[in-house]
Formats: C-alpha cells, structure tokens, sequence
C-alpha cells in the first residue's frame, strides 16, 4: 500500500458547485478504487493526501493531474505504508477560505490527522491549515 499526498491550484472560476462537484466525484471513484485520505481546499488551493493500493491508487492520481479543474499539479511525497493512517475515510473534506471556517479548522485538522504516522504528512495538513493567505 502507498499515500501519495499533492498539492494543486484550482482553476479561476471554480464555484462552490464545481468544488462540490469535485467531492462528490472524489468519493465515488475512491470507494470504488478502495482509496481513503483527506482533501482541504482553500478557494484558490487543494492539498490532499491518498492512501491504498499502489495500481488505483496512481491511475486514480493520472485522472486527477488531467483534471481541467486545476492546474500545477505537484506530488509532494509517495511513500510505502503498512497501514492507513486516515482510517476508512472514503474522503474527509474541508473548505478552508472563510474567516468562519478557519477559525475551527486548525483544531479539526490536528484532530483528523493526529493518527497519521507519518510526521512530514502531519506537518503538510496542519501547515495548510494554518496558514492565511487572506492576512495583510
């Protein structure tokens, strides 16, 4: 089994029903390609983190970097794992680009990913969530 977290920019134009429409789609094809992990989006950017078998998992990643919603696609890790780290979440999702939400989000994403194993995936999702690029 591998987790191959990315980051990537979401395309101008991306509207709350294309965003959900990206999760709905998310979900489905990572259930049916027995994949788990976790996406944050921020409005201008997704980080997100897959965990399974290696041959859905990098078909599953191919589609993604093919994806006409974003762009820049970037793999910041692969790594061999003897187990999931985001347990059987088919995909934990959070939208992080308003005041409202980021003002939880740092708790709820050290929570999620508190039993994650990996220390530099962790650091990834916790970084993510606490920055602010709305700050002056």
């Amino acid at each position: 089994m591998i987790r191959l977290t990315y980051i990537s920019s979401a395309r101008s134009g991306l509207d709350e029903a294309a965003t959900a429409a990206v999760l709905a789609s998310s979900r489905r094809n990572n259930r049916r390609a027995g994949l788990t992990g976790l996406l944050l989006f921020d409005g201008v950017r997704f980080l997100q983190a897959l965990e399974g078998e290696a041959e859905p998992l990098l078909a599953t990643f191919a589609r993604i970097k093919a994806d006409p919603r974003h762009r820049a696609c970037v793999e910041l890790g692969r790594a061999e794992i003897d187990a999931r780290g985001f347990g059987e979440w088919d995909m934990a999702w959070r939208r992080v680009d308003t005041a409202e939400s980021r003002a939880t989000l740092v708790e709820t994403i050290d929570r999620l990913v508190a039993q994650v194993p990996d220390p530099s995936t962790r650091a990834l999702f916790t970084g993510f969530a606490r920055l602010d690029r709305y700050a002056a």
